[in-house]
């Protein structure tokens, strides 16, 4: 039958996530979550949470938890922005800034969200490429564009810039806005947000799945100029005033509220982080400097489809991407000690 209703359809490659298993008896080292569990604030706010107000909408303007995150990071409640995880704040954060002919700029290996997002918005892009080690060179940003987007750290690469990296950027682009997208900067990076008010066209996306433990509740926010905000606040009340729910609105507060616990699980990550990539160099991989709670690896002999598939059979999940220059790497989300333990002798049997 014919059906010329489909011509109209938009088509397009989404974004194909890490595999959930649904399984006790898996090690999943495939998504980058954090080990831990959440603050114990989170856990208590969520125990004793009033069922009852689940019957209002929330807080559309989630003023207690811009609050809180603004005074974390030294600006005003009116310089955040929040949503449901980074991805809903990229998304919205594409198409409210990047509206030119010109290209947007960003790394040719990076998040692969991004190309979906140029896709379904009709954004026109340019992938800048990595050196051969993978590494950002700043003066490939010197060109006409329409924005910019630079993961710091980028993923699945591991590898972050410094901060005078960063404000060498933003003063060869001021034409633009530049966005840089942290979802791992606690892991060690350094983060752009003390440059917020020197540079106005600066957007700095972080969240909360990753180094607080609420990949669960997704909960992701900008901060930037007053100008950038309330652009995106507009863009967003344009079609959804609710971004975030009640609860996700009060763990998010209560994790803000506990640095101490925050700090310590970040510590406990990396050095987790460093003891496995030494042993995974003991054992011949090569291993990227890593500023993130991954690590991203190759074999001289073994194929990284190969080595994937192994620790699979055995319940181990890490992440292959068959992408094009890094089709032999492999992602390794850092678990607890026990966990990449368990991976370490798995590997040693097969190598």
């Amino acid at each position: 039958m014919d059906k010329p209703f489909l011509a109209k359809l938009r088509r397009i490659d989404p974004y194909v996530p890490g595999e959930q298993p649904q399984s006790d008896d898996i090690i999943k080292l495939n998504a980058n979550e954090n080990p831990y569990p959440p603050a114990p604030g989170v856990q208590e706010a969520l125990r004793t949470f009033d069922a009852s107000r689940l019957a209002l909408y929330p807080d559309a303007n989630g003023k207690a938890l811009k609050t809180a995150l603004a005074n974390r990071f030294g600006v005003k409640p009116t310089q955040v922005f929040l949503g449901n995880g980074s991805d809903d704040v990229l998304a919205l954060a594409f198409q409210s800034f990047f509206c030119s002919d010109e290209p947007i700029l960003y790394p040719d290996i990076t998040y692969s969200f991004y190309p979906v997002w140029c896709d379904l918005f009709r954004i026109p892009y340019e992938t800048v490429p990595l050196d051969e080690t993978f590494c950002v060179n700043v003066r490939d940003y010197d060109k006409p564009n329409g924005g910019i987007v630079l993961p710091n750290p980028n993923a699945p690469t591991g590898r972050g810039v410094s901060l005078d990296f960063l404000e060498d950027l933003l003063q060869h682009n001021a034409d633009c806005v530049v966005i840089i997208d942290e979802a791992y900067v606690d892991f060690g990076a350094q983060s752009a947000v003390p440059l917020i008010e020197k540079y106005e066209n600066l957007l700095v996306v972080q969240t909360m799945s990753k180094s607080r433990s609420l990949a669960g509740l997704r909960i992701g926010y900008a901060l930037g100029s007053e100008t950038l905000i309330a652009t995106l606040e507009a863009v967003k009340n344009s079609y959804n005033s609710y971004t975030m729910d009640a609860l996700a609105l009060a763990a998010g507060e209560a994790a803000v509220a506990d640095e101490a616990y925050f700090q310590d699980t970040c510590r406990k990550v990396m050095a987790t982080r460093e003891r496995t990539a030494d042993a995974l160099r003991e054992l011949g991989f090569s291993v990227q400097p890593s500023l993130t709670n991954f690590l991203f690896v190759t074999h001289p002999t073994k194929k990284a489809p190969e080595i994937f598939e192994y620790l699979r059979q055995k319940n181990i999940f890490i992440r292959y991407f068959k992408l094009p220059r890094i089709d032999n790497y492999l992602r390794i989300t850092v678990g607890t000690d026990e966990q990449m333990d368990r991976m370490l002798e798995a590997l040693r049997a097969f190598l």
